[in-house]
């Protein structure tokens, strides 16, 4: 291809929107691509969208809500089902203890996933190109966020560290490790032959299940980056019948699996803080009651 072939698609791309040469390659390359470094630390295509993302949120919210009213404007409307609907759900599975604290969490969670999945959709990500100065290779100058594996490895961290402080800050580091490790028999009804070597049994599921807990980021990660990245692969594959007006249903696809795997995200988030904490819950209420 030469130099004034590659000027022309480039123009094109940039006014249009439309590589001309994305339907002719393999789709989306399997990582994320420099564009320029600040210092040491290279800046991706997809942490700009990432970060793009990130500030669009803030501001359409903060303009969303501006000053609160008693009678909610739109915005403010949906704002406000946005919020009480996120807790509804949330908060009988992590128990009604650490529902509002972990609320911050689980809605941020949601949001920015939500429409870092969406973002593949947005007009000029994933279809205006630039070439690589070092490879002279074309590459995506905009890529959507969660198609990077960087990207879900350090949300899937952000959940883990805060499923971690949760349940050591509303469990307890004694009642976290009784929860795994311990007997969960009941010593009044089971006999003593068969109670106390259910310690042995209930200590070697335990490790079975600290191993379960260390593969959840992996889980959360891998299962996100592989449902956006496929996704957008999918829409790549299907721009170059976009005459026949093809590509429609595969962007209601896209809107469906986006919604569905920031709503899954959030869930077992959810979920894994509730299997201790809504449980941790019971158990104190259980005490309590033994007191009176």
């Amino acid at each position: 291809m030469s130099r004034v072939t590659k000027l022309a698609l480039t123009f094109a791309s940039l006014m249009t929107s439309v590589p001309a040469f994305a339907a002719e390659s393999a789709g989306v390359e399997s990582k994320a691509m420099p564009i320029f470094g600040i210092g040491p630390l290279p800046v991706t295509n997809s942490m700009v969208t990432s970060w793009v993302v990130a500030l669009v949120l803030i501001v359409v919210i903060r303009l969303a809500i501006g000053k609160a009213r008693l009678v909610p404007t739109r915005a403010q409307a949906v704002v406000e089902n946005l919020v009480q609907g996120i807790l509804d759900l949330t908060a009988p599975i992590v128990g009604p203890k650490v529902a509002k604290p972990t609320f911050p969490l689980l809605i941020a969670l949601f949001t920015f996933i939500l429409i870092q999945n969406w973002s593949g959709l947005f007009p000029g990500v994933g279809t205006i190109y630039m070439t690589d100065h070092k490879s002279g290779e074309w590459m995506e100058l905009i890529r959507p966020g969660n198609a990077d594996m960087n990207a879900t490895l350090a949300l899937a961290a952000v959940a883990f560290l805060g499923w971690f402080y949760f349940i050591m800050r509303y469990a307890g580091p004694a009642f976290v490790l009784k929860d795994i490790f311990g007997n969960k028999a009941d010593k009044k009804e089971t006999p003593a032959v068969i109670y106390y070597p259910l310690y042995i049994i209930f200590f070697a599921a335990g490790l079975i299940e600290v191993i379960s807990i260390a593969f959840r980021p992996v889980s959360l990660s891998f299962r996100l980056f592989g449902n956006i990245f496929g996704g957008e692969n999918l829409m790549h594959a299907m721009s170059g019948i976009e005459k026949w007006g093809l590509p429609a249903p595969f962007y209601f696809l896209e809107l469906l699996i986006g919604f569905v795997q920031a709503f899954v995200f959030t869930l077992l988030v959810s979920v894994y803080i509730g299997l201790i904490c809504n449980h941790g819950d019971e158990h104190h209420e259980e005490h309590g009651e033994a007191g009176h």
